[in-house]
């Protein structure tokens, strides 16, 4: 196993923490800001590595603890001394705004340390746009712009989620623009 250190970038921490969940056939996608630093070579940065799973975390703990993570409390937040990092299991099922998304139509992105089961760049789109458009967030749609410009988007499906989600059609055209 590879020790998780310092200099241990988003994506090798995520392919070493989802290959051990797959084999333990644990089930986790990873979403939020680490998809998007994925997505965008690291222009985008964070320090939380967000992964959804049907699972509980009793279950999750002793997999984590034995890569050097320790649970914080009872929570859903794990640390490790070895990493700036922290790995967060967010309650709920995968969903963008008020859809719900199976599990199965993430991606697997085979890196360099293992496997990543991760959301597409499309449904990183839509889990970005969620938070501009419900919370305003305007940081995530700049993040969604990022992924847009550095990945092959399914533009059909982010203009249907759009229209589900009652949102003007207009920031999808703003994306393609941006993407160009």
């Amino acid at each position: 196993m590879t020790a998780i250190t310092r200099d241990t970038s988003v994506k090798e921490l995520a392919s070493i923490v989802s290959s051990a969940l797959e084999s333990a056939e644990i089930n986790a996608v990873l979403v939020g800001g680490a998809a998007v630093s994925i997505y965008s070579d690291n222009v985008y940065q964070t320090y939380d590595l967000d992964f959804v799973t049907a699972h509980r975390l009793e279950v999750i703990a002793p997999i984590l603890q034995s890569l050097g993570f320790k649970r914080e409390g009872q929570g859903r937040h794990f640390s490790s001394p070895n990493t700036e990092f922290l790995i967060e299991f967010p309650a709920g099922a995968l969903s963008f705004g008020d859809t719900h998304m199976s599990p199965d139509s993430a991606d697997i992105l085979e890196a360099e340390l293992g496997t990543i089961r991760l959301i597409t760049p499309t449904q990183s789109i839509m889990d970005r746009l969620a938070a501009y458009f419900y919370w305003n967030d305007t940081n995530s749609l700049d993040q969604a712009i990022l992924v847009a410009k550095n990945n092959t988007i399914d533009w059909q499906q982010l203009l249907d989620w759009v229209e589900s989600e009652n949102q003007s059609e207009e920031i999808v055209e703003k994306l393609k623009r941006e993407a160009v």
